[in-house]
């Protein structure tokens, strides 16, 4: 599960954001202040920062340089009433990766992490060169081969396909939509059942129990969310 330090000093507006994040499968970590973003980030494993410009203790423009600094790996999108132009250029030149303007729907929100993660690619575990490294799966992106525990698996390019794109954006529940697009392209009109046929092929080869999957779980009325297990 992704984990969010949402660093907002206003209480309503905190527990509302946590609340929309928290029911689109987010673990949230909140902060009120800088000292308290600081702790966080220095104590707990941060995968994503929601910040707000105006806190108690600190500028929230040096904080967003601070944290670019010190974690440059973790993606951040402001989140703020200041929505001049110039606020959002300084915002994005001092390291946000996207900034939004209150008022805000929580579910552009929720849209605009998703295409951040994606566009950062932050869940990838290990990247040798070509080959990606996950739990019992290592992945090469040249001969398109995929190895569990050491057994070479027999899947087929589309197969290998969903399941790098599983990994790169793994414990985030994605949509059949969003699968249709990646692997399938947007130009794709077909049914999105085929994306069910494909899972379903899939956990034939990577489950050890298919009808109990363990690393391609089912998020009914939605599409699948791929769990990182260990060796």
């Amino acid at each position: 599960m992704v984990r969010v330090l949402l660093i907002e000093d206003e209480v309503s507006i905190r527990r509302f954001v946590a609340i929309n994040l928290e029911r689109n499968q987010f673990e949230v970590v909140e902060a009120s202040s800088g000292a308290d973003a600081r702790l966080a980030l220095a104590g707990k494993q941060v995968d994503f920062v929601i910040l707000d410009l105006m806190l108690p203790d600190i500028d929230g423009f040096e904080l967003c340089e601070e944290i670019r600094k010190s974690y440059p790996s973790i993606p951040i999108i402001i989140l703020s009433a200041r929505g001049e132009d110039l606020d959002r250029v300084m915002g994005l030149e001092l390291g946000a990766d996207d900034y939004m303007v209150k008022p805000f729907n929580p579910l552009e929100l929720v849209a605009r992490i998703r295409s951040v993660l994606r566009r950062t690619k932050v869940n990838v575990v290990e990247v040798h060169d070509h080959k990606i490294i996950s739990g019992p799966f290592q992945l090469d992106s040249l001969s398109k081969q995929i190895v569990k525990s050491g057994q070479l698996l027999k899947l087929t390019l589309r197969e290998f396909q969903i399941m790098e794109y599983f990994i790169e954006h793994k414990n985030i529940s994605i949509s059949r939509h969003d699968l249709l697009d990646a692997i399938w392209g947007k130009d794709y009109f077909g049914d999105s059942k085929t994306v069910d046929v494909h899972i379903r092929r899939l956990r034939e080869k990577i489950e050890d129990d298919p009808s109990n999957p363990i690393y391609i779980e089912t998020v009914w009325g939605h599409g699948y969310r791929f769990f990182e297990v260990g060796v």
